[in-house]
């Protein structure tokens, strides 16, 4: 079954970005959302990642949300945000922060690390991802 990644961004050139990165990496995109009711609308425990922004239209929910999402539906969640010191020491449940704008290949790799950090030995984080202490 291929790996469905959620994104929630409020940036729709962003947004599409990150979704053909992910589908060229052959991954599934299983959804753009840009606030809290379109993240919660598409959540589901089908999905595996979720790339998630801090501010967005609804102001800055995304910790909320990723916190939501790891919680209710067991989703690896990472960061993706041009502001990754709101998130101060890191957001329970989640996994860390990339900073944008973020490199189509920094992607991949963090969307590989969190697929395979479960496993051992685990891997170790991409440069440019920075995971948190009490990372899920």
């Amino acid at each position: 079954m291929p790996v469905r990644v959620l994104i929630v961004e409020d940036e729709c050139f962003v947004a599409a970005d990150i979704c053909e990165t992910i589908e060229d990496g052959g991954y599934v995109c299983a959804g753009i959302a840009d606030d809290t009711a379109s993240a919660m609308q598409l959540a589901s425990p089908d999905i595996d990642i979720a790339l998630v922004d801090v501010n967005l239209c609804d102001g800055a929910t995304g910790p909320m949300i990723g916190e939501l999402l790891s919680r209710e539906y067991g989703i690896k969640v990472i960061f993706v945000t041009a502001n990754p010191a709101q998130l101060g020491g890191g957001i329970p449940g989640t996994l860390g922060v990339v900073t944008k704008p973020a490199d189509v290949r920094l992607i991949d790799q963090v969307l590989d690390y969190a697929l395979r950090r479960d496993s051992s030995p685990t891997p170790t984080p991409p440069p440019g991802f920075v995971a948190f202490a009490h990372a899920a």
